[in-house]
């Protein structure tokens, strides 16, 4: 794999004897370092690291950013304040998704974009076609690190690196030059686990200082470094979807449960008519949670029957790691989306009993001191 894309904290990754990498979009990164299940378990019940520095990070600034993210996303951008955050999505004329990311508001008329790994580059192409007067970017992503420290203890132990009171960030707002470790950094309540969490966007040559100094600090709350294998249960357990899986060209936001971030009264953006067309008429698809009821694991592309024909396919499916059920997020004709409805599913040629199972899967308790953590974007 010596082709392959690496972050800049794989050096440290051997440090670790369990671990395992792969080609994951054409980066080199750990799917696991203990094992699934355990970093799974962490993450829910104490605290698990991630490295995801092969997102990709740009800037967009001038006197008309606004107004050119405004018509290339899908949420509205003008409700951001400074120092906060918003899930969006990137669209084509025809309402498919070019990419789900996260806009963050450094300050007025500028703006930290954050994509997936996958996507960088098609991404950076799709906002340099439709780049307005007034509006310039660049592309900080080899630049950039990131971490994402996620789970219940996250707040103890970032709170042990740091003068700041991380508790009292919200979610979706973030601090600029907060010093974690001894460096600064843009410090933010988000994350892609469906716990409470935060994410750093560090200096690429100072990701190694904060990850081993994040490590230290959590030695006494049972801190452990995470790989994409726990990244992708834990997520899925919570329905935020995955470009290429639950969300992609062909798939439309609304088609994928996340019409609530596509704003249709704030202004017209890319895609904005067809789905808009699309929710006066209801999406003809949905995504929706399936159990299957039989000894069976669902899997992405897996087929589901309904009344003896095709009704749609799986996109995510696993045996829930918390939940001890094999569950699936599948795409189906909206018809056959209520709760309780009977499917089938196809696994290995034989068709098993199946059924429309209520989402999200895992919801983490709130206590009404804590601050609330939403969706977030890989």
């Amino acid at each position: 794999m010596s082709d392959l894309l690496r972050t800049p904290l794989f050096p440290l990754y051997q440090q670790y004897e369990g671990v395992r990498c792969i080609d994951f979009g054409g980066w080199e990164l750990p799917v696991q370092f203990s094992g699934i299940q355990k970093e799974h378990e962490a993450v829910r019940e104490r605290a698990g690291l991630f490295d995801v520095s092969h997102m990709g990070e740009f800037t967009v600034q001038g006197e008309q950013a606004e107004a050119f993210l405004q018509q290339m996303t899908t949420n509205d951008v003008t409700a951001l304040v400074p120092g906060q955050a918003q899930y969006t999505l990137m669209c084509y004329p025809d309402g498919g998704v070019v990419d789900d990311l996260l806009v963050y508001k450094l300050e007025e008329q500028h703006y930290m974009l954050v994509v997936n790994a996958s996507n960088t580059d098609k991404d950076w192409a799709w906002l340099v076609e439709h780049l307005a007067p007034g509006v310039t970017m660049t592309n900080d992503s080899e630049q950039t690190a990131l971490l994402a420290l996620q789970g219940p203890l996250s707040v103890d132990i970032l709170t042990k690196v740091t003068d700041i009171n991380v508790a009292t960030i919200e979610p979706f707002r973030f601090v600029q030059n907060a010093e974690v470790c001894g460096v600064k950094l843009l410090l933010s309540r988000t994350g892609y686990t469906g716990e409470d969490g935060f994410e750093l966007y560090v200096p690429a040559d100072q990701a190694a200082t904060v990850w081993n100094g994040l490590m230290h600090a959590g030695e006494d709350h049972g801190l452990v470094p995470a790989g994409l294998g726990a990244r992708d249960t834990l997520r899925f357990e919570a329905k935020l979807p995955l470009y290429g899986q639950e969300l992609s060209p062909t798939i439309s936001p609304l088609e994928a449960g996340v019409g609530m971030f596509v704003k249709l009264n704030s202004g017209p953006f890319i895609g904005h008519d067809v789905l808009s067309q699309q929710k006066n008429d209801g999406p003809a698809r949905k995504l929706v949670g399936i159990e299957v009821l039989e000894r069976g694991i669902p899997r992405p592309h897996y087929p589901l029957y309904a009344d003896g024909v095709q009704i749609g396919e799986v996109t995510t499916g696993t045996q829930s790691p918390t939940l001890k059920r094999n569950l699936g997020l599948a795409l189906i004709d909206s018809k056959y989306a209520a709760l309780g409805t009977p499917l089938e599913i196809e696994i290995r040629g034989k068709k098993l009993k199946a059924e429309v199972v209520k989402t999200p899967f895992h919801k983490r308790i709130r206590t009404p001191k804590t601050p609330t953590q939403g969706a977030d974007q890989v």
